[in-house]
This record gives C-alpha cells, sequence and structure tokens, in this order.
C-alpha cells in the first residue's frame, strides 16, 4: 500500500473525472444512456464543495462526463467555477449541441473538448449512433472550438462495424485540425467477433504507424493490443489491452465521480463494473455527510487495482493502458493524454 504522505509530494498532475448527469439526447447502440431521461443532476453546490478539496487532493484536470453533460443547463458555469478554482476544464459531449454553445463555454475557460465520433461521414456515424445530423454538428463544433483556442479531441469507438472506416476518419480528422485521437475498442456484454483478425491489423496498423506530422496518430495502445498477448486476448476473448504488469498507474492520477449514486472510483472504466461490496466496488463520496476524496477506503480501493488490475481488469481504455505504460516507463506523461 502506498504511503499518503507521499501523495503530498507527487509530481504529476491529477484528473478528476465528473459524471454530471446520465440524461442524453443521442441514441448510441452501445451506451447504457441512450436516449436516457434521468432527471439527476451533479449540482452548482456539490461542485463548490468538492473543488477545494480537489485541488488539495493534487487535482489540476477536471472532465465533465455523462450521458450527455450538454444537456445540463449549468454546465457553462460548472466550467467557469473550476477555471476559477485554477482547474484546466474539459467536456466529453456527442457533439449535437456542441455549435451553439460552443461559444460560452470558452468564454467560461473550456480547455478542451472531447466528441465522440465513429464513422467517417453522417452517412455512417449517424447510423451507428442513431441521431441524425450529429456527425456534422460534432465536426462543426470542434472547428469552431479550435478556432476559439480549445484543445479539440475525438474518442472513437471501434468494433467490427466500422474499422474499415478509421483511415478515411484519420484524413477528415486531420484536415478538421483535431489534436488529439482515442480508439477504443466497442465494449458489450457479449463476445464481438471479427471474421478476420488479420485484416483489421491491415487495415489500422497503417493509422497507427503514420507519421505524425502528416497525419493525426491515435492515443494509447492499440485498440487490438500491441504485443501477441494482447492480440489473442482481444480477438479471442473479448478482452480489451490492459496497463502491462506489474502495476496499473492510472489509479494514482485518477479520481472519477458517478454523481448520481454518489460514488468514486480510481478509473474511469470501473464505473462501468458491478459495485459491491470490498476494494472493487469504488468508494462513497460522501462520509458523514460532507465529500472527501482521499478517504481510506478509496484508498484501499486504488490500492487494489493498482495491484490487481493488470490481471483483472476486462474493459479497460486505450488511452488508459498506455498511459499506464508511459508513466512506468517514462515517469510522466505530457497533459490530456487520458
Amino acid at each position: 500500500m502506498r504511503d499518503h504522505d507521499q501523495d503530498q509530494d507527487r509530481d504529476r498532475d491529477r484528473y478528476l473525472f465528473i459524471r454530471i448527469l446520465e440524461a442524453c439526447n443521442a441514441d448510441c447502440f452501445m451506451c447504457e444512456f441512450a436516449l436516457s431521461r434521468d432527471a439527476y443532476r451533479f449540482s452548482v453546490e456539490d461542485f463548490d464543495e468538492l473543488l477545494p478539496r480537489a485541488r488539495a487532493a493534487g487535482v489540476r484536470y477536471v472532465r465533465f462526463t455523462g450521458g450527455e453533460p450538454l444537456m445540463h443547463r449549468d454546465v457553462v458555469e460548472l466550467v467557469r467555477r473550476g477555471t476559477a478554482a485554477g482547474m484546466r476544464m474539459s467536456v466529453i459531449t456527442n457533439g449535437m449541441l456542441l455549435p451553439r454553445m460552443v461559444q460560452r463555454l470558452a468564454g467560461a475557460g473550456l480547455a478542451q473538448v472531447i466528441v465522440s465520433l465513429d464513422g467517417a461521414s453522417g452517412e455512417t456515424h449517424d447510423v451507428y449512433r442513431r441521431s441524425p445530423g450529429m456527425f456534422d454538428n460534432g465536426l462543426t463544433g470542434l472547428r469552431a472550438a479550435a478556432a476559439l483556442g480549445i484543445l479539440p479531441r475525438v474518442n472513437t469507438v471501434v468494433g467490427p462495424h466500422n474499422y474499415t472506416e478509421v483511415p478515411q476518419l484519420q484524413k477528415v480528422l486531420t484536415e478538421a485540425g483535431v489534436v488529439q485521437w482515442e480508439l477504443s475498442a466497442l465494449k458489450l456484454d457479449r463476445t464481438i467477433t471479427y471474421p478476420d483478425p488479420a485484416h483489421v491489423r491491415e487495415v489500422c496498423d497503417p493509422v497507427y504507424d503514420a507519421g505524425p506530422d502528416v497525419l493525426l496518430v491515435p492515443l494509447g495502445k492499440r485498440f487490438y493490443g500491441d504485443t501477441a498477448e494482447e492480440r489473442d486476448r482481444y480477438f479471442g476473448e473479448s478482452l480489451t489491452p490492459r496497463a502491462s504488469r506489474p502495476l496499473c498507474h492510472v489509479v494514482d492520477d485518477v479520481i472519477y465521480i458517478d454523481g448520481r449514486f454518489g460514488r468514486m472510483y480510481a478509473c474511469s472504466c470501473l464505473p462501468h463494473r458491478e459495485a459491491g461490496d470490498g476494494p472493487g466496488g469504488g468508494a462513497p463520496l460522501r462520509e458523514g455527510g460532507a465529500i472527501g476524496l482521499d478517504t481510506p477506503v478509496f484508498r484501499a480501493h486504488a490500492d487494489y487495482f493498482r495491484e490487481h488490475g493488470p490481471e483483472l481488469c476486462s474493459g479497460c481504455s486505450t488511452t488508459a493502458a498506455g498511459y499506464s505504460d508511459d508513466v512506468a516507463r517514462l515517469g510522466s506523461v505530457p497533459p490530456w493524454r487520458y
């Protein structure tokens, strides 16, 4: 178990993820929040209480997730308050509302916007997300964000349905001025079968091997794995690449808050697991009615996944796995690489 006192001398900033709502205006086939009308909203008052504790815990980067965060009526004010507290603020969105809100978000100090794009055009992406107009709005919003000084990023969920579009999407995003790109494997509650794994590599290896001065190159590990062992697990068992042994370092740098259920986790991938007793189920956000971040329960949870994550986790993202490996190899990671 790590010495908590060492956290005060850490040389890496932490990331705070907050699921500020579960409502969504998209109908994505792979998402549990598709067309959700859940009424929960993370409040401005909760954020005000959380911010000083986050700063004391070493957090310097905050990302709002959902659902669709831009449906939160106070999202601009939340960004403004986080920025005023010295945080670098980020939002991940499906992009539908981004063009009409990007000016206000920029004025509030938004530092990064992440748009989910799964196809190389509206003809495919809007079908995958079952939301007409979403691709064009997302791309328009990204271009506007870049012009306003907001770091533009795209996250792409890749599966058998769309991996052949990845090379064309790479060109589209490069031309649009997107700076960061995550390709993460489709995760479903069933085995995902690729008829020809060799063809996946034939199509996608050049995307990762491209010269970064010419084309936008994805962050982190390859979604099907960097090693033969990782590829065998992915194509044979639908297990995405994990942080390499012996330790996962993401848990030292990440706090993920599930606002609706008042729980926190040491990785953004873990809240999709079923919570339960023991260290795998995260930690309560409030103890005795007050918000606390680096609580003993949370530290025990983080310690558990630091040691067991490389063997246990089944839904790691490419950026999380790559982030952990970079920390192990280099000791530090550039901002926003996760």
